[in-house]
């Protein structure tokens, strides 16, 4: 790949286009919200206050950024309200329980948002005539795993072997549902709302502090001077930086808002996974980003394994190299150096940690903006 330029010109795609985001007081969300904001759309986001403290919300001074909206996606009233009142054209939903663990202590409370929170903002969409696509955002760990070499294509049986990735199965179920039923693809052209999903999973970024995952864990322990305790590190996963399946997740809402038929094709659902090499051990992360860190930053074996959790997983993107031209832009080597950047700078100049998230958006979408050799 060619590396980028000097800066370029941000695409003007999105500008003063209304979009509205549930969960943009979480990671991934928040990461969203900002490169929307950044490219001029006019963002409100509907989410609970963060589940940390600290949290990205709060240190990139993401509410300076959008119309920020406190309430539950199980709330139909006031989340329907919400939605109609601001008119979007386009809907991101995120809004989620995202954790395995805590699927375990609170199951009943994870499928209650996970599945039910879904259903309640694709039945809000039913009632806000302004809106054109929406993208649901599941997770890589959707599938029925059976801890095969082959990567999940996304015509592969749905399942999940935990409350959380059941539940976030049960919301690719509910997806499919409504659009089957309310915005089904032959009919686009009368009722103008194109829906799809998007699976990833393992993403890694700044302004990530949820407990019992793996890089907050390790920046948590760096930071206390602790050796980090680390489970299952034969384990692979498909890890990514953020910016990467957020910018796929873009690419698709741009193809849904295309004029019927052309984004009929795209009403279905969509992995975002990275590059093969970059399908990694627990125990690769680790030694990494010890070594990036520096300082006799350091890791240990926990014997405790906790609940069960998959060893093995990885997705085939295929799809969306085909259909939306994306493309894995960051290796993962980078994708650490780029992290331990934000954390660092959180760390001794906490004030210039929203100008160093703009600046990564701004260094990855130059990288978007060059062709492949």
């Amino acid at each position: 790949m060619e590396n980028p330029t000097t800066d370029q010109p941000l695409s003007t795609f999105w500008k003063n286009r209304r979009v509205f985001l549930t969960g943009h007081t979480g990671f991934k969300g928040g990461w969203l919200a900002l490169w929307l904001a950044h490219l001029g759309a006019e963002v409100r986001g509907y989410a609970l206050d963060p589940w940390t403290n600290p949290n990205l919300f709060t240190t990139a001074r993401i509410g300076d950024i959008l119309d920020d909206i406190r309430g539950d996606i199980r709330d139909a009233t006031h989340l329907d309200a919400s939605m109609r009142d601001f008119r979007p054209e386009v809907v991101f939903h995120l809004a989620a329980q995202p954790l395995v663990r805590r699927s375990y202590d609170d199951p009943i409370g994870t499928y209650d948002t996970n599945v039910i929170g879904t259903a309640r903002v694709l039945d809000a969409v039913r009632r806000t005539p302004s809106v054109r696509a929406v993208v649901s955002v599941t997770t890589d760990k959707c599938y029925e795993n059976k801890e095969w070499a082959w990567p999940y294509r996304e015509t592969d049986p749905l399942g999940g072997y935990d409350p959380y990735s059941s539940s976030k199965a049960c919301a690719e179920l509910v997806s499919a549902a409504f659009r089957q039923s309310y915005f089904p693809i032959d009919k686009l052209a009368e009722h103008g709302v194109a829906v799809a999903t998007a699976r990833a999973g393992n993403v890694i970024g700044g302004g990530d502090w949820s407990n019992d995952r793996l890089i907050p864990d390790l920046i948590r322990g760096f930071l206390s001077g602790e050796p980090v305790r680390i489970r299952r590190p034969r384990a692979i996963r498909p890890w990514q930086h953020v910016l990467e399946p957020i910018h796929g997740y873009m690419r698709l809402a741009e193809e849904l808002l295309a004029p019927a038929p052309h984004a009929a094709r795209f009403a279905t659902a969509y992995n975002f996974g990275p590059s093969e090499d970059d399908a990694r051990p627990v125990s690769w992360i680790a030694e990494r980003m010890t070594n990036f860190w520096g300082n006799g930053a350091s890791w240990v074996l926990d014997d405790d394994h906790g609940p069960h959790e998959a060893g093995y997983l990885r997705l085939d993107s295929s799809r969306a190299r085909r259909d939306l031209t994306w493309q894995p832009r960051l290796r993962l080597e980078t994708a650490l150096e780029w992290l331990v950047e934000w954390y660092r700078t959180w760390q001794t100049t906490p004030d210039a940690i929203q100008t160093l998230t703009h600046s990564q958006i701004t260094r990855y979408h130059a990288l978007t903006q060059v062709k492949s050799k």
